[in-house]
């Protein structure tokens, strides 16, 4: 070939290499970037769960993690270290805050190969494949375990060396919960501080939060404060309800407007770490809640108030409005709790905190519209009222009964001949008239009950030709909204993806002809 045709040529074969250069690039990034991305979902403010196990129905490990897939709950929090719950965690995107039961202070905080024992047992065991972002040592450990108060700091530190000497102590932070007992004068939040009993531990505590990049975990209760403070605290200031400017609560020193009493408890909190001299560790808010049940004493434990404030506190979480204080930063909570714990000891309260029922049945169905596909128990997904498992017969029908007469459900297709005759047992036909009226009545709370013969159910109770009201079956053919959504998403991905690498086959095709013409 001669010098001519060869400088002529040169130029597309440099413009071929740079295509195909680029393909390789975009091919290898790809993955990449979507980690990233995933990375910054994650340091966004997410609502997270405590799951206690003091229950007696608790679903096995690997059907709680599919329940928690299911409910696209992404952040849950252990009261200890369960070895299979953190397999069943493994490759799931699920992030899981680990505990140190108080029972384990003694053993951790005295002996530095306990501590090292524990982690390589409980964490290296696991991690990465099981996300683990988080150890809790301990329990609100000075105000329920004071005598073990001088050795949480030395835990506390000895597990941090064993993370650090594992390399893990960027990716897994440690810190411990406390009560909001230990700050006092908490409103107006510009004058609350630490309990000086406990400056002996904080200090050093928070200066360690401070080096390691922790934050400091509280559990922050609203109801506690109305139930404590009643005819001072209005109802709707604990439940995040919409206020009047005049109800609004206003701190004096600052002139800050507080619309919701878990607001004014998180700067409480930011207010008492600036007064030891502490302003760069964050909130992390690792119980909260309201009961959905009381005894006569504990009024306020409602299903229809459990069901605001953790509505409301979700919506609140997600809507990334901070708070007065702090308006740049919304912290993380996590909701106490997943399930309700029926063998916890009285008040009837302590069984009652759970937004499901051990069988995964939902207590009561959130309001969060507008928050994602986040929880399946909302009330924009689909959700049925049934008959429950074991009730007598006779019992079944008299709800059955009032369902059809003074309900005014419509139960036309459980006669004789029609689509939802069979089973032609009172079972069948009452959950059949139960979930009519209960899709009557919007799926308000309250509308499933029936004398306690109901229940609240995510599954599609419809069967071959018979649809239940409320369905999105088409005869025997089922439309999964979400799911259709996320398909689509991923077609228009995958479309967009063979766009790009058409138009640059076509330009490197280009090159090569260019390069003969």
């Amino acid at each position: 070939m001669s010098f001519t045709s060869m400088s002529s040529t040169v130029p597309s074969l440099f413009f071929f290499l740079i295509v195909i250069f680029n393909l390789f690039i975009s091919a290898k990034s790809w993955p990449l970037s979507q980690d990233n991305k995933i990375q910054e979902q994650d340091k966004d403010p997410f609502v997270g769960f405590n799951i206690g196990t003091d229950l007696s129905d608790l679903p096995p490990p690997t059907e709680l993690v599919k329940f928690l897939q299911t409910q696209k709950v992404n952040h849950i929090r252990l009261y200890d270290a369960d070895p299979d719950m953190l397999k069943a965690l493994a490759k799931t995107k699920i992030r899981v805050i680990i505990s140190v039961p108080n029972n384990q202070l003694l053993a951790i905080g005295s002996s530095n190969s306990t501590a090292a024992s524990w982690i390589g047992r409980n964490v290296v065991a696991y991690y990465p494949e099981t996300l683990i972002t988080a150890i809790s040592v301990g329990d609100e450990v000075l105000t329920t375990v004071p005598s073990s108060a001088p050795l949480l700091l030395p835990a506390i530190q000895s597990l941090y060396n064993a993370l650090v000497a594992s390399n893990l102590h960027t990716q897994i932070k440690v810190s411990t919960p406390h009560a909001a007992s230990i700050m006092l004068d908490t409103f107006p939040p510009s004058q609350a501080y630490f309990n000086q009993t406990w400056h002996s531990v904080m200090v050093p505590l928070l200066q360690f939060l401070s080096k390691t990049g922790s934050p400091l975990m509280m559990n922050l209760y609203p109801y506690y404060v109305y139930m404590q403070n009643k005819g001072v605290v209005p109802l709707d200031n604990c439940l995040f309800e919409p206020l009047t400017p005049a109800k609004e609560m206003v701190d004096p020193n600052t002139l800050l407007h507080y619309t919701n009493v878990l607001d004014a408890m998180i700067d409480a909190a930011y207010v008492s770490m600036k007064n030891l001299n502490v302003s760069d560790v964050v909130v992390l808010v690792t119980e909260t809640g309201w009961p959905s049940q009381g005894d006569t004493k504990e009024p306020h434990a409602t299903i229809d108030n459990a069901d605001t404030y953790n509505s409301n506190l979700i919506k609140h979480v997600f809507d990334r409005t901070g708070t007065p204080l702090h308006p740049e930063m919304t912290p993380s909570v996590y909701i106490y709790e997943l399930f309700n714990e029926d063998k916890r000891a009285p008040p009837v309260s302590e069984a009652s905190w759970g937004l499901f029922h051990g069988n995964t049945t939902p207590v009561y169905l959130l309001h969060v519209s507008g928050s994602g596909t986040f929880l399946a128990n909302d009330t924009t997904n689909k959700t049925y009222c049934v008959a429950m498992d074991g009730v007598d017969g006779k019992t079944l029908q008299a709800a059955l009964d009032w369902a059809c007469g003074p309900g005014r459900a419509n139960c036309s297709e459980i006669q004789p001949g029609e689509s939802c005759y069979q089973p032609n047992n009172v079972k069948g036909h009452a959950s059949f008239a139960f979930n009519s009226y209960y899709q009557k009545e919007g799926r308000a709370s309250g509308s499933c009950d029936f004398k306690g013969v109901a229940m609240i159910t995510t599954t599609d109770p419809s069967h071959g030709s018979c649809i239940f009201p409320g369905s999105k079956k088409v005869g025997n053919r089922t439309q999964t909204v979400v799911n259709s959504t996320q398909v689509a998403a991923g077609e228009t991905s995958s479309r967009s993806l063979s766009r790009g690498f058409c138009v640059s086959m076509m330009i490197l095709v280009t090159c090569v002809l260019l390069s003969f013409w």
